[in-house]
């Protein structure tokens, strides 16, 4: 797989704003989870939330940009339910 620098780039910074915007929501503090936790929680949430975008045939009408606002969309959407699987298994775990 030969993904370009460039995409690899776009894919940082869409996951790093999903997932401070998700931190700030979730936490309430501007700070949110922290930079490199709110880009993981970004990061995951893009791929959860761009296949959730796919797999429905979600299509916006946003725009083509490089990073669109359909693509932030779907990474901030993805983040919340990550972050809700995440809390279940662990209420899950802590019942067991």
């Amino acid at each position: 797989m030969n993904v370009p620098v460039s995409q690899i780039i776009v894919w940082l910074i869409v996951g790093a704003l999903a997932g401070s915007l998700t931190g700030v929501v979730v936490k309430g503090t501007k700070k949110g989870f922290g930079p490199f936790t709110n880009l993981g929680i970004g990061l995951v949430g893009a791929l959860i939330g761009g296949s959730i975008f796919r797999g429905f045939n979600i299509d916006l009408g946003l725009g083509d940009l490089a990073i669109s606002f359909q693509d932030l969309l779907a990474a901030f959407l993805g983040s919340l339910i990550f972050l809700w699987l995440v809390w279940l298994i662990q209420k899950k775990l802590a019942k067991s």
